[in-house]
């Protein structure tokens, strides 16, 4: 475990870019052989817009990456967080409670606001607006969405006390699973129930992805799916009856065009059915 750890407190640029191609790489050709939609679409297209905010979103948390170290040193040389208060413990529970607490706190809660808060939803709804979920989709956020995302993860760095070490290695663990949940992929009924016991799958995070509520209000966790079972959000639906994107754009013009995705969170509000806000 602890040269686990020492791997992640130094991980190389280099080797993050290989976790984040590796796995893009890896679910689009096992998507290829396992997909659960053989929807006819433009894939060039739809690769092309979902790779522009991934890029963008590898920008944002680039240039704010010194913050992230800055408190990561913070914590833990003044002791700060729930990590930095227990007890001394084993190096692999340290990481198991660590992770967990961070995915708590960079994922599933600030997914919750962004569904719960207006202006927070209209950045949001970048993300929504794929009518074709598949592992390209994971990334697929407003750098506005991005720049709260990575304020909730230095949050979530100041509640755990999290060192550099249980940050990336968490960061690391965070990509491949958006990908793998995001992705087109389907596993026997059976094996996708069972591991939504412990980790979010595709049948279970694509339910969030249906286009009206009260289901696109479900399934928020990213790795571990404790977390909608714990605090009521967890939802099972026939994956066959869902359909992808939201109510309130079903213009193709204005979600497979990358400008009119950037104005998205700046126009006038739209309420779905069922609206989750006032006019």
């Amino acid at each position: 475990m602890e040269s686990i750890a020492e791997y992640f407190t130094n991980i190389p640029s280099s080797h993050r870019s290989a976790i984040l191609l590796g796995g893009l790489t890896f679910f689009l050709l096992l998507e290829s052989g396992l997909p659960f939609y053989r929807k006819s679409y433009k894939k060039a297209a739809h690769l092309g817009i979902n790779l522009f905010f991934t890029l963008t979103t590898v920008l944002v948390n680039f240039l704010m990456a010194f913050l992230l170290l800055r408190t990561a040193d913070w914590v833990v040389a003044d002791k700060i967080g729930l990590l930095q208060w227990l007890p001394d413990m084993p190096l692999w529970l340290f990481f198991v409670l660590g992770l967990f607490l961070m995915d708590l706190v960079g994922a599933y809660f600030i997914h919750w606001m962004e569904h719960k808060v207006r202006w927070m939803w209209r950045f949001h709804l970048v993300h929504h607006t794929d009518p074709n979920v598949d592992t390209t989709t994971a990334n697929r956020h407003h750098p506005g969405e991005s720049v709260f995302r990575f304020v909730f993860t230095l949050i979530g760095i100041i509640v755990c006390g999290a060192p550099i070490s249980l940050i990336m290695m968490y960061q690391s663990l965070s990509v491949v699973f958006t990908q793998f949940n995001h992705a087109n992929i389907q596993f026997p009924k059976w094996l996708d129930d069972a591991l939504s016991w412990v980790v979010v799958t595709p049948g279970m995070h694509r339910v969030h992805h249906h286009y009206v509520l009260p289901y696109t209000d479900t399934n928020y966790g990213n790795i571990f799916s404790v977390w909608d079972r714990l605090f009521g959000t967890f939802a099972r639906v026939d994956n066959d009856k869902l359909v992808f994107g939201i109510d309130t754009h079903p213009d193709p013009r204005e979600h497979s065009n990358v400008w009119e995705l950037l104005k998205m969170p700046f126009q006038k509000y739209r309420s779905p059915v069922g609206a989750k806000f006032e006019e």
